[in-house]
């Protein structure tokens, strides 16, 4: 809930309008007073008060007169009781015994300054069943008066109550139109989703003229214009591809009329070590975006391995153990970049430990929601300072990872962009083990 006030808007602007609703009620109240004391209105109401007190022990009496008391019930809505020597009188049968009643002086007839009304000598209050009762001494004698009559139940709603619920609505209200003033927050909120998913087709709509209508058209031309460079770029890249192609299909092509055995193959190498660095940097271009499209499809994890086995590691079977503990698992994948992916993890596992160091250990597995493939070599391994740049292109660590080993330092970064593109990681792990183990950790749906 603190969290959700901490990132709403319009909740804490609703607090902001309901934290200075209280303080205009309460500035108000204080500056009433300090004008009703200091222009001697308490004075006066208080004198009045008190002249209605004396009125009603004028007119009853002392000792006190019943006749007196009941003409004053007919002409005013109240019930008198009256108490004393050898006399206990009630205007209603019903009104309550003052062994019932808690009288005792009321904090809003006082003498102190924060109070409204001076205090009424020799009166004290009760409450009974929502009837408001007085009690005022004369003499010997006790008299109560109650308002409304006991007979009558008090009609209408408190004050109290009236102030709440209006005060509440208000906040209603507030809090409605708060929210149809941040609504645009929402729409621009799900729109920046959808941009930044890659659909840059997407349009934020119904957008009022304000400014966060403006912010919304911003976000939308913002999209425009990526859609465009993006466009451009990707157009650039591919002509780049293809003049790249051209030329090394060439030369290639030029090699077979060379006559020394020796010159020949070690161009060969070199052309086929540049096409696969343009086809890995126009593959990492591809990825390498947050809007990457992957075509996913429901795949049995096992049957990826054996393909991926078959495909390019069959005459290098003999040095890899497989280790796959649910042979029914299946995941969500682009299943051609996940066989790239696991194809330059075992391909360097392979090219930087030696046969007599051990067999590269595949290990397929699920955790909770997550598939999990590590790939375990027993070769020279990484230095830990070499682990923060995993996934860096054309970074080789130590020496023992050099150009002549046939690394290029694409293929690491190929492996993470593959797995960062199906909302996963790829990281080094720290064992106890010989040699370099990577973990790829890859949601199943």
């Amino acid at each position: 809930m603190l969290e959700q006030f901490s990132r709403s808007l319009s909740l804490r602007l609703l607090a902001i309008f309901i934290l200075l609703g209280g303080l205009f009620v309460f500035g108000t109240l204080k500056a009433i007073q300090i004008v009703y004391n200091g222009d001697d209105i308490r004075g006066l109401i208080s004198g009045h008060l008190s002249l209605h007190v004396n009125y009603v022990r004028d007119d009853i009496g002392s000792p006190p007169n019943i006749a007196r008391a009941i003409a004053i019930t007919k002409r005013v809505p109240v019930d008198i009781r009256m108490l004393g020597p050898k006399l206990d009188w009630a205007s209603d049968p019903n009104f309550p015994r003052l062994s019932e009643l808690e009288f005792a002086p009321s904090p809003t007839f006082s003498d102190k300054p924060d109070s409204w009304v001076d205090e009424l000598k020799g009166v004290e209050f009760a409450e009974w069943k929502h009837h408001n009762l007085l009690k005022i001494s004369q003499g010997d004698y006790e008299i109560v008066v109650s308002t409304p009559r006991i007979a009558d139940e008090p009609g209408g709603f408190s004050l109290i109550y009236v102030i709440v619920g209006m005060g509440l609505t208000f906040l209603l209200i507030a809090y409605v139109a708060v929210g149809w003033l941040f609504r645009p927050i929402g729409l621009i909120r799900e729109g920046s989703e959808h941009i930044g998913r890659g659909n840059f087709d997407y349009r934020i709509e119904n957008i009022r003229r304000d400014q966060l209508g403006d912010l919304a058209n911003g976000i939308n031309q913002l999209a425009a214009d990526v859609e465009r460079m993006l466009d451009a770029k990707r157009t650039l890249l591919l002509g780049i591809s293809h003049e790249l192609r051209t030329p090394l299909s060439r030369m290639r092509l030029t090699l077979e009329f060379l006559e020394e055995e020796e010159n020949r193959e070690s161009l060969r190498e070199e052309i086929l070590e540049m096409e696969k660095i343009v086809s890995a940097l126009l593959e990492a271009e591809r990825l390498n975006v947050r809007h990457a499209l992957l075509s996913r499809t429901n795949v049995l994890v096992r049957d990826l391995i054996d393909e991926l086995m078959t495909d390019f590691f069959s005459r290098d079977q003999d040095r890899i153990q497989v280790s796959q503990i649910d042979g029914q698992l299946r995941a969500s994948i682009d299943e051609a970049r996940i066989k790239l992916l696991l194809k330059n993890l075992i391909s360097n596992a392979l090219r930087y430990s030696d046969p007599a160091d051990g067999p590269v250990e595949v290990t397929v597995a699920a955790d909770n929601s997550d598939l999990i493939i590590t790939v375990q070599d027993h070769g020279p391994g990484l230095p830990e300072e070499d682990a923060d740049h995993i996934g860096e292109p054309f970074y080789r660590g130590d020496s023992s990872r050099t150009r002549e080993s046939g690394g290029t330092g694409l293929g690491l970064y190929l492996a993470t962009l593959v797995a960062q593109a199906h909302g996963g990681t790829l990281k080094l792990l720290k064992n106890s083990q010989p040699g370099a183990c990577f973990e790829v950790r890859i949601p199943l749906v």
